[in-house]
């Protein structure tokens, strides 16, 4: 039987996964949300909500991982609020990586055992 909700998780996962993924776009750079929200297409989040981006900002920005100011340079047009990464913001990034790593690792293992019991026919009956 197939799960009704299935894209309601899949949204809850790519909500989870956008913090990692802003902070390590902020890493290589300062930037604004717009920016942002473009450079995490190749991640495979799919399209993302800008105004989840700019919520997903604030939060951590109140956490204390980026913090932000108004750019007013004229020769980009509108004022825009402009993030750079904290100290606090490298360090919770550096445990994503510790934690995606983690889950890479059991998601391959998982994937691996699958695979080698398809490969045998199926399964046992209990």
């Amino acid at each position: 039987m197939r799960h009704r909700n299935r894209h309601r998780g899949r949204r809850g996962h790519i909500r989870r996964f956008l913090e990692p993924c802003l902070l390590l776009m902020l890493r290589m750079g300062k930037s604004h949300g717009y920016e942002l929200s473009q450079a995490i297409a190749p991640f495979g989040l799919g399209e993302v909500d800008l105004s989840l981006v700019y919520r997903m900002l604030r939060q951590m920005e109140a956490a204390g991982l980026v913090v932000s100011k108004w750019d007013a340079d004229a020769s980009s047009g509108a004022p825009r609020r402009v993030y750079r990464l904290t100290e606090q913001g490298e360090r919770r990034l550096s445990a994503w990586v510790d934690d995606l790593g983690d889950t890479d690792r059991f998601l391959h293992r998982f994937f691996d055992t699958y695979a080698d019991q398809a490969a045998g026919g199926g399964s046992d009956d209990l």
